[in-house]
């Protein structure tokens, strides 16, 4: 089976609109403007990723919900899985930006920082 579709490159400021072709494994990438359009393609094919920025309940703090974020790009498809876990967690205060809430979440060793101090 052989699928031709477009998408927009964000791995640079171009934006450049890549053509894929894939055939079952082999994923050819046309029209890029720089090497890391080709990266990104192929990426974004084969283990799509995005970086999640929410929120947990803090006790203590002077707001009701601290700022989150995933330390590295979490899986697109487990998203969902994740935030679900992320609303029974509360933190006390109080907390420094960067510290770790939850550690290797949901198995994928990726942790979740504070996104400022509390």
């Amino acid at each position: 089976m052989n699928d031709k579709f477009k998408i927009i490159c964000v791995a640079c400021p171009k934006g450049c609109e890549l053509d894929i072709e894939r055939d079952g494994e082999k994923i050819l990438v046309s029209n890029q403007g720089c090497k890391r359009g080709v990266e990104y393609a192929i990426s974004e094919i084969k283990d799509p990723r995005r970086m999640v920025a929410t929120t947990v309940r803090i006790v203590g703090g002077r707001h009701p919900l601290l700022p989150v974020y995933t330390a590295e790009p979490f899986p697109k498809g487990r998203i969902q899985e994740l935030l679900h876990e992320l609303r029974k967690i509360t933190v006390k205060a109080p907390i420094k930006a960067g510290k770790v809430v939850f550690e290797n979440s949901l198995g994928t060793g990726i942790a979740i920082l504070a996104s400022r101090d509390m």
